[in-house]
């Protein structure tokens, strides 16, 4: 009686367990197995990231204000300042976007809301032209600080921080970045509380209106007020904070904004 032939399943559960098939088999099932168990949590720990990634960002718009604690509540806090959508164009606030869902990170690749930089020092490619603002109000509902987002290429990476102006819109208050790449123990000295400490009360503009202020190894002629000192051994990072803190305070940045601000308009 001629033998049955085996059909390719059972060839395959009576191969050794060493055998080549089975061992790819293995791997296989592995990979996507380890791959929906990665899927799966990425999707269901989303919101969690989500809602750390707006604290760390409420955390870091109190602290370049000076207004943040250990043990503060971070919610209660934030709910002092008065976000708003800037249209830097026009350097007017807009109503186009919902502030709570609105992410300028998030719509860098929408055409309708991007342009194309015929000048970039900051090393951005392209621009956001909607950026939210946050104005912090004294008790007689003045002024007291705004806090505007800046970006900008370094050495190695790209730097997303805050900076923070006085009711003027000249005198800075302070500047701090909550993202980068840069070179542990040299570039990333930009976190150093010495050196974001250098910031506050330096000025913008001189008195004809120029844009002065720079990051350099030596004070600009224009004096001290106008002058932050370049990190050592960080020469391309100091660079790139002078480029992107010169482009967000001019005027294809938030040079039209400082102007209305200025002028008692906001």
């Amino acid at each position: 009686m001629p033998e049955k032939k085996q059909g390719p399943i059972a060839r395959f559960l009576a191969a050794p367990p060493d055998s080549v098939g089975k061992t790819i088999f293995v791997a296989v099932a592995l990979c996507l197995f380890a791959s929906m168990v990665v899927s799966a949590a990425a999707v269901s720990l989303r919101p969690i990231q989500d809602a750390n990634r707006q604290r760390d960002k409420q955390v870091n718009v109190l602290q370049v204000a000076g207004i943040y604690e250990p043990g503060l509540d971070v919610e209660e806090a934030f709910e002092a300042f008065e976000p708003h959508v800037l249209d830097l164009s026009t350097g007017e606030f807009t109503d186009q976007f919902d502030l709570e869902t609105y992410d300028e990170l998030a719509t860098t690749r929408d055409p309708a809301i991007v342009r194309a930089l015929d000048e970039d020092p900051a090393g951005l490619g392209d621009q956001v032209y909607f950026q939210t603002v946050y104005l912090l109000r004294d008790d007689a509902g003045g002024i007291d600080k705004v806090i505007l987002p800046i970006e900008g290429y370094g050495l190695w990476s790209t730097l997303y921080g805050f900076i923070a102006l006085e009711e003027n819109g000249n005198d800075i208050y302070g500047l701090q970045f909550y993202q980068h790449g840069e070179t542990p123990g040299l570039g990333a000295e930009v976190d150093n509380p010495r050196w974001k400490a250098l910031w506050n009360g330096k000025k913008l503009f001189d008195e004809s209106g120029e844009l002065q202020i720079t990051v350099a190894k030596a004070p600009p002629p224009a004096g001290r007020d106008y002058y932050v000192d370049a990190l050592a051994g960080a020469t391309l990072t100091s660079v790139g904070v002078d480029n992107l803190v010169r482009f967000w305070m001019g005027e294809q940045g938030y040079g039209p904004f400082l102007d209305r601000l200025k002028a008692g308009e906001i």
